[in-house]
C-alpha cells in the first residue's frame, strides 16, 4: 500500500514484509544482451498483460529503461528499440493498480531538470503516486553529443539534477534551484506529484555511483554486481552514508541471475537459476543475507504466455518463502 509519504514501506519505495522484489519489463529495450527472440515481434498489448500480471502477482516494481538514440556502432549489441520511459509507464499506469512504476534509469542529465519534473511529476500524479525514479550517468558519448551535452562533465551534471529534481519534485509549486548547470526559481509546475517525496534509486556499480547513491539516493539498483562483490558494495555504501551524516533508509538492490521456476524442457542457460520453488527462494535469500532489500528478477521464455506463467508461478510459489 502506498502512503503519499513517498514511501510505500520502511525501505525508501518497496512494500515492507520480506525481501521485495520486480522486474524489468521485456519489449520495451531490447539489447541483445539480454532480451528474448520473441520480444521482437510483441504487440503493444503484451507489455499491459505482462503488467497485469506483474500487478497481480506481487511484484513491487515494473521498470523500463531510457536512451534517446544509439549510434552505429553500438546497434548489433544494445540496439535501437528503447521506449520512452515516461510515455510506457503512464500507459502501465493506466491498466495497473498497485504496483509501482521505475525508470531503470533515466538519464536525467540529459534533459532540464524542471522539464524531467513536468514529465515525472505527471505521471505520478495519474498514477496516484506510484514513481520510483531512478536516475544514472549514461554511457553513450553520441547521445549526449547529439543533445548537446558534455558527455565528460555527465557525472556533475547528474549530482546537480538530482538535487535541481528533489526541489523541482518536491511539494512546492514554486521550486527553487540555484546551481552550476540549472535554475530556476518563481516559475509554478502543476499537477504536484501524488507523493510528498518521490524516492529516487540511483543506479551504478562504479565508485562514483555508489558514492552518490550513498549521499544522495533513497536507494542503490546496482549494475551487473555478481553475488560475490555485493557484500564489499554494500559495506561501502553504508559507511559513506554514515559518514555523510544521513539517516534516512536506503533500499538496497540487486539483479539477480536469470531464472526459470521449475524444470526447463529447452537449454536456458548455464547462469540460469531454476529448480524446485523452495530450493530457487532458498538461492536467492542469500541476497537477503547480505543486506539486500529489493531483487530485480528476469525469466528466460519462448512467448509472452510462458514468461506470464513464470512470473506467476514465481509470485505463487517462490516469493513467500522469502519470510
Amino acid at each position: 500500500m502506498v502512503d503519499q509519504a513517498g514511501a510505500a514501506g520502511p525501505v525508501g519505495g518497496v512494500p515492507g514484509g520480506g525481501m521485495a522484489y520486480g522486474m524489468q519489463l521485456p519489449v520495451q529495450s531490447q539489447s541483445a544482451l539480454f532480451a528474448e527472440a520473441w520480444e521482437a515481434d510483441a504487440p503493444p498489448g503484451a507489455l499491459a498483460e505482462i503488467a497485469r500480471t506483474a500487478d497481480h502477482a506481487g511484484f513491487a516494481y515494473l521498470a523500463t529503461c531510457d536512451h534517446v538514440a544509439i549510434p552505429h556502432r553500438l546497434a548489433d549489441t544494445m540496439g535501437t528499440t528503447w521506449y520512452d520511459p515516461v510515455a510506457t509507464l503512464s500507459y502501465l499506469a493506466g491498466v495497473t493498480e498497485r504496483v509501482r512504476l521505475l525508470s531503470h534509469v533515466a538519464i536525467v542529465g540529459l534533459r532540464h531538470p524542471l522539464l524531467s519534473a513536468k514529465s515525472y511529476a505527471t505521471l505520478d500524479h495519474l498514477s496516484g503516486g506510484r514513481l520510483i525514479l531512478g536516475v544514472g550517468a549514461g554511457h553513450v558519448p553520441e547521445e549526449f553529443e547529439a543533445l548537446g551535452v558534455d558527455f565528460a562533465r555527465r557525472g556533475p551534471l547528474l549530482d546537480e539534477a538530482v538535487d535541481a529534481l528533489r526541489a523541482a519534485l518536491g511539494p512546492e509549486e514554486y521550486p527553487e534551484h540555484h546551481g552550476t548547470f540549472f535554475a530556476f526559481g518563481g516559475l509554478g509546475q502543476r499537477p504536484r506529484p501524488a507523493q510528498e517525496r518521490v524516492p529516487v534509486w540511483v543506479g551504478g556499480s562504479s565508485p562514483a555511483a555508489v558514492r552518490r547513491a550513498a549521499v544522495r539516493g533513497d536507494g542503490w539498483l546496482p549494475q551487473g554486481d555478481p553475488r560475490d562483490r555485493l557484500p564489499k558494495q554494500i559495506a561501502t555504501l553504508r559507511r559513506l552514508r554514515a559518514e555523510a551524516g544521513v539517516e534516512s533508509p536506503l533500499t538496497i538492490g540487486a539483479i539477480t541471475e536469470p531464472l526459470y521456476v521449475g524444470e526447463p524442457s529447452w537449454p536456458v542457460g548455464r547462469r540460469t537459476l531454476s529448480g524446485k520453488p523452495e530450493a530457487l527462494a532458498e538461492s536467492l535469500r542469500a541476497y537477503a543475507a547480505m543486506g539486500v532489500h529489493q531483487i530485480q528478477v528476469r525469466f528466460r521464455s519462448r512467448g509472452r504466455e510462458e514468461l506470464r506463467d513464470q512470473m506467476a508461478a514465481f509470485g505463487a510459489e517462490v516469493a513467500p518463502h522469502f519470510g
